[in-house]
Formats: C-alpha cells, structure tokens, sequence
C-alpha cells in the first residue's frame, strides 16, 4: 500500500503507529498492535477489524471514522456493495487520513 512505503521511506511508520493507536483509544475502540507490525500485517489487520465494526459494531466504527477525520464524502463515494469490499477502501481511507496527520506534524513541528 502506497501509504505505508510512504510512510516507511520517510521513517514515519513508528509515528503513524503511534498515531493510529491514539485515535483508537480516543474513540474508545480495542485495536491491539505492536510496534514491530510489518505494513502488510497493520493492513491486513486494520481492514479485519473495521470489518467486524462494520458488521458488528457499527456505531463505534462511525465514532472512530470521526476521531480519525475521514472524509464523509470519501466514505459515500465507495461504490462497492460488498462489505469486504468497503471495509478495504475505508482501511485505505483510514491510513491516508493517519498519514496526512503524522506528515503534516512531522513537517510543521519543530
């Protein structure tokens, strides 16, 4: 995924990491992962459990798409049908949203 290399390449994985477990905490969503999570791992994870939000908890899955910022406007224009299929476009959502937020921390703090 685009966002991770990105992610790795500009040595803010560990930040994004960071960044994604506080805004699970914030929504008072469980999301248990290391700090050693390879990409395709934190991917592959990331999209089971917004999955089983979806399916499951879905008030809680809004909650955490509005702690994180994900657009609303993205989120309604995924055409899919299939909840697979939806639950991996809003992971990629998800980590564009955490990489933009990391990024844009890492450029304009000192």
């Amino acid at each position: 995924m685009e966002v991770l290399e990105a992610a790795q390449s500009k040595q803010l994985y560990q930040k994004m990491l960071v960044q994604l477990k506080k805004d699970f905490e914030l929504a008072n969503v469980e999301f248990e992962i290391s700090n050693e999570i390879k990409p395709s791992e934190l991917k592959g994870k990331l999209h089971e459990k917004l999955y089983f939000l979806l399916m499951e908890r879905f008030q809680d899955y809004l909650k955490l798409l509005y702690v994180i910022d994900v657009p609303e406007n993205d989120v309604k224009k995924i055409k899919s049908i299939d909840v697979v299929d939806i639950s991996a476009e809003v992971c990629f959502l998800v980590l564009k949203r955490v990489w933009t937020k990391v990024w844009f921390k890492n450029k304009y703090s000192a």
